[in-house]
């Protein structure tokens, strides 16, 4: 991943809220360069997720287990 890609994704992961975080780790594949830990980006995840409450059991309701 190039470092202009990583820097949009940093972005991109600043401006989403805490729904849209839970659903990103609930549901997209572990091969995605977000997850990829060999990428600054999931450690930026990991914080900004973190910062926002994490996966507490009203997100996890709030999401469901399907697609």
């Amino acid at each position: 991943m190039e470092e202009n890609e990583i820097e949009e994704w940093k972005k991109r992961i600043d401006g989403m809220g805490h729904l849209e975080m839970a659903r990103m780790w609930r549901f997209f594949p572990s091969g995605h360069p977000v997850f990829n830990s060999q990428l600054p980006l999931f450690e930026h995840f990991q914080k900004r997720f973190k910062e926002l409450g994490g996966m507490t059991p009203a997100i996890s309701k709030a999401i469901g287990w399907e697609r």
